[in-house]
């Protein structure tokens, strides 16, 4: 019997099914044009070559046949020393005690240098770029916050733009705006007797070359936004420059966050310069053009010395490049604060030290640790950064008297004040100050000023660096216990009561100077006793936690 045959299946499908099918390959295909249209029809321009109408066309041709070569040659050089390494490293895997002997030559000077770059330390750096732009600059622009102008002067460096020659050195007050206008004009009328002096408010808000922004024609920069003090300044160097007779170079020098980079934007309107909240941004000179005429350099912010006073270094040390301990730096800018306006400021509580103000103050902005108690080492943290930044209201008064410092005389100001002129650039100071809106005297902080602060320049004058000094006082905290532990004078309930106390209220515990003073003089016993005796005078859980 034959076997029948199978009956293949049917290709045949729905009409339904068939349109279905159709429909969603037009779809797709429609899809694609439309992306094709927006990327735009890439075509791969063919090469014109030189037309033969061109002169030297035959010369032309020959200098791209030998580039052609010239590229081909270094790729073969870069393909062959990838081999010899290669090879270099294979023999090294098959005989590790064989040497780079042949290597040590070639490598060395790389090795040196790398060497030299990682032991120069940050600092280093800093003092090398500013002694950089110090040089080769004609104008020099201290830049000074108007808080606190005395502050953010440096001797020592202008100490060295003087020794420099004929350099010239022009003060600017920025962050004018956060002053008191008697105060200002006061502050003008000191500083303008040794160095011509110029009121400025940088800009906030300035466009970015490098970013895109659609922004509306009928905008208009507010008055806070807005800058001050730029056509004076502006002037000046122009000035400057006409009476030189050639293109002058323009160095922006100060301590961190006193507004360098953000004067320089200003003068240029536009953000060239890398702005921000944190310190000691700018880390290398840098080149801005202004016109033809006039170049401006950006420069890193100064070392501050360790033989300051305690507020000068909270104010001027910026964290990226010292470690900086924000209580101690806190509770010291708060020793130098009129405590009365910081109450009414911050809203806080009348306090009768630091610690007492950072736990009121912790509680206020709602800064809590686990278990809800205030945490006091992140209030100091605030603090710290709102009096660094650019929106806290305080300022300082100028000294009685005018006495010129050491490193001026006479002749050095009457060098420094010539070929600008000091007519015009009154008239624009006082046209820059009614046109600032500033503060009034009873919403802002009455701050002691500690006076000039002094920097670093020579980079043999850097401090060692900081791992030592940490073990310094790791050996000094053992020799300390192993005392304590030979006296045998102290209970251990003693002892307990005086671990369980935190370091923030270690750090921030200032007491009145008698009471100081009997500490150091007093022995270990008596210090224990005088601890408890301060927990229970100064016991704060009851009233603020």
């Amino acid at each position: 019997m034959k076997r029948p045959k199978l009956k293949k299946a049917s290709k045949r499908m729905t009409c339904h099914k068939r349109y279905k099918i159709q429909k969603k390959v037009r779809e797709h295909h429609r899809k694609l044009r439309k992306e094709a249209k927006k990327r735009g029809r890439k075509k791969p321009r063919k090469d014109p070559g030189v037309p033969n109408s061109a002169p030297f066309k035959e010369a032309l041709l020959r200098e791209a046949e030998l580039r052609k070569q010239q590229l081909e040659e270094l790729k073969q050089q870069q393909k062959l020393d990838r081999q010899k390494e290669q090879n270099k490293k294979r023999k090294l895997e098959t005989d590790p005690d064989v040497e780079l002997s042949n290597t040590e030559p070639e490598s060395g000077q790389r090795k040196a240098k790398k060497a030299k770059t990682s032991k120069q330390s940050p600092k280093m750096l800093h003092c090398q770029e500013l002694k950089k732009v110090i040089e080769a600059s004609d104008v020099v622009l201290e830049v000074l916050d108007a808080r606190d102008p005395l502050g953010c002067r440096c001797p020592q460096v202008e100490e060295a733009i003087i020794r420099g020659g004929q350099k010239k050195l022009v003060l600017v007050l920025n962050k004018s705006d956060l002053v008191p206008k008697e105060n200002l004009e006061n502050w003008l009328s000191y500083l303008k007797k040794e160095l011509p002096t110029v009121v400025f408010k940088a800009s906030t808000q300035l466009k970015d070359k490098r970013k895109r922004i659609k922004v509306k024609k009928k905008a208009t920069p507010s008055k806070s936004e807005a800058c001050v003090g730029r056509e004076g300044l502006w002037k000046l160097l122009e000035g400057f420059q006409k009476t030189s007779g050639k293109a002058i170079h323009v160095g922006v020098i100060g301590f961190p966050n006193v507004g360098k980079s953000s004067v320089i934007n200003s003068l240029k309107q536009e953000q060239i310069c890398s702005v921000g909240v944190s310190m000691g941004l700018t880390r290398c000179m840098q080149l801005v053009p202004l016109d033809k005429q006039i170049t401006i350099i950006d420069s890193p912010c100064f070392i501050v010395s360790p033989l300051n006073s305690a507020p000068a270094l909270a104010l001027r040390s910026p964290a990226s490049i010292e470690e900086v301990k924000p209580l101690e730096a806190a509770s010291a800018i708060l020793s130098q604060a009129d405590a009365q306006q910081v109450v009414l400021k911050f809203t806080v509580p009348v306090f009768t030290n630091s610690l007492e103000f950072f736990t009121s103050f912790a509680q206020r902005r709602g800064l809590h640790q686990k278990g809800g108690s205030p945490n006091v080492e992140r209030a100091a943290k605030v603090l710290w950064s709102e009096w660094t930044g650019a929106f806290l209201v305080y300022y300082c008064h100028p000294p009685a008297s005018w006495t010129p410092p050491p490193h001026f005389n006479e002749s050095i100001v009457t060098d420094m004040k010539w070929g600008f002129d000091l007519e015009e650039l009154e008239k624009n100071n006082a046209h820059s100050i009614q046109a600032i809106k500033s503060p009034h005297l009873a919403s802002s902080i009455l701050f002691q000023s500690s006076g000039l602060t002094n920097g670093v320049i020579d980079e043999k004058d850097i401090p060692e660096e900081l791992p030592k000094q940490k073990k310094q006082k790791q050996e000094q905290e053992e020799s300390y216990e192993d005392v304590k532990t030979d006296q045998g004078i102290v209970d251990e309930e003693g002892d307990d009561e005086s671990l369980d106390m935190s370091p923030a209220e270690e750090a921030c515990e200032a007491l009145p100077e008698k009471s100081q003073a009997d500490k150091q003089s007093a022995p270990s016993f008596v210090l224990d006793k005088m601890t408890e005796e301060e927990d229970d005078a100064y016991d704060f859980s009851t009233d603020y936690v």
